[in-house]
């Protein structure tokens, strides 16, 4: 009996397995995007919930939601532990209508808490060079400026930090 069970229940198992990945294929088929974007969103039905975007986990934290850029291919965010790791495709660089630049490697990490993100790995500004970004913070929600510091605190306006930007693919991090 045991036996008869435990074929149906793996028959039940694969057949749902063999459609779900069916499912899948089909509807990367219908979306016309990039690949990281197909990738993403694989990433995203395999892990089985819709997860919040990162600018919206961003702004729950009182961080502006455009201080990573678009082409992300996915994010993690462990809220136990605070860890935040966000993945790209390739080293990216983002020119903010402030004029200021930042760099991203192709993976990010860091700690993020109320309007902070602290012992950040990855991210880069310009300030007479590249300089490596280990702390980002907004003081409170009413406060327009963010500050940056990379060996010295770069205070910036906030709001140059609102909107995600496409980001432009550059050689080297």
């Amino acid at each position: 009996m045991d036996r008869a069970l435990s074929k149906v229940g793996n028959f039940w198992i694969s057949k749902k397995a063999k459609e779900e990945f069916t499912s899948i294929g089909e509807d990367l088929s219908r979306i016309s995007s990039t690949v990281e974007e197909k990738a993403k969103w694989v990433f995203d039905k395999l892990k089985g919930k819709p997860p919040r975007s990162l600018p919206e986990i961003l702004r729950e934290y009182g961080l502006p939601p455009g201080l990573f850029p678009r082409n992300i291919i996915c994010y993690e965010f462990d809220e136990s532990r605070s860890r935040l790791v966000v993945h790209m495709s390739s080293a990216y660089e983002i020119c903010f209508k402030d004029s200021s630049a930042v760099r991203y490697n192709t993976r990010v990490k860091a700690f993020l808490s109320r309007g902070k993100l602290t012992g950040i790995e990855g991210m880069k500004t310009k300030l007479l060079v590249w300089v490596k970004v280990t702390h980002v913070s907004v003081e409170s929600y009413k406060s327009d400026k963010i500050c940056f510091t990379a060996g010295v605190k770069k205070l910036r306006s906030k709001d140059a930090y609102e909107i995600p930007r496409e980001a432009v693919k550059v050689e080297e991090f």
